[in-house]
C-alpha cells in the first residue's frame, strides 16, 4: 500500500533517440541520475562521446519534489536549449534524471524559436518512449515477533512494504522498506493483528 505523496517517478535505463531538423542533428540521451555527481558523470560520459559536436545541452531534476535541478545552454543563445529541456522533463513529472540533447549542426541557422522547438521535440520524442519506474520514499521498520505471529505478520508487510527481508532465528526479524507516511498504521496493525506480541523499531 502506497500514498501518492511517497512515490515519484525516474527512469529505468539509459535511452536514446535522434531527429534531424534542417541538416541538424539533435541527439537525445536521458539517464537515470539519483545525485549531482551520477548526472555530472553522465554528462562526461556524453561530452567524451560526442567531444566533435557543436553543443552538448542538458538539464537534469532531483529528489521527490523536482526541486533540485539545473540546466545549460552550452552555448547556444540563452533560454533556447536547457530551459526546454528542462521543459520537458517536468511536463513529463519525472525526476532523478539526466537529459542530454547534443547538436550537430547541419549548416542552417534556425534562429532562437526554432532552437527551442527542436531542443523541446528532441527531449520530448525520447521521454515519450522511456520506460518509467517508481521510485518510493521510504523508512525502514524492522519488526520482531515469535513463529507463532509469522502468519500475521506477513499479511501485514504484505500490505504495507515496497520490500522486505528477513532473518529467522529464536525469533524472527524483519527488515520492512514503508512508505513514509504509512509507518504509523503499519506499526499499529502489527501490534493490532498479533496483540501487541510483536514489536516495531526503527533502527538509527
Amino acid at each position: 500500500m502506497t500514498n501518492n505523496i511517497d512515490t515519484y517517478f525516474t527512469i529505468a535505463e539509459e535511452i536514446r533517440n535522434e531527429i534531424t531538423v534542417k541538416g541538424s542533428r539533435f541527439i537525445a540521451t536521458c539517464f537515470p541520475a539519483n545525485s549531482k555527481e551520477k548526472a555530472m558523470e553522465n554528462l562526461s560520459s556524453i561530452r567524451s562521446q560526442h567531444y566533435d559536436a557543436s553543443h552538448n545541452c542538458y538539464a537534469y531534476r532531483l529528489g521527490r519534489n523536482g526541486f533540485d535541478f539545473r540546466f545549460s545552454d552550452d552555448g547556444e543563445p540563452s533560454g533556447t536549449a536547457g530551459k526546454p529541456i528542462l521543459f520537458m522533463v517536468q511536463k513529463y513529472d519525472l525526476s532523478d534524471i539526466l537529459l542530454v540533447v547534443t547538436r550537430y549542426f547541419g549548416g542552417t541557422k534556425l534562429g532562437v524559436g526554432g532552437l527551442s522547438r527542436a531542443y523541446s521535440d528532441a527531449a520530448e520524442e525520447l521521454l515519450k518512449v522511456c520506460n518509467r519506474v517508481p521510485v518510493y520514499c521510504t523508512i525502514t521498520v524492522k519488526v520482531l515477533c515469535t513463529y507463532e505471529d509469522i502468519n500475521a505478520v506477513k499479511t501485514v508487510i504484505d500490505k504495507y512494504s515496497v520490500s522486505n527481508e528477513s532473518d529467522y532465528r529464536d525469533i524472527v526479524e524483519f527488515f520492512c522498506k514503508i512508505p513514509e507516511n504509512s509507518v504509523d498504521s503499519f506499526c499499529a496493525e502489527i501490534l493490532e493483528k498479533t496483540h501487541a506480541r510483536a514489536g516495531t523499531f526503527i533502527p538509527e
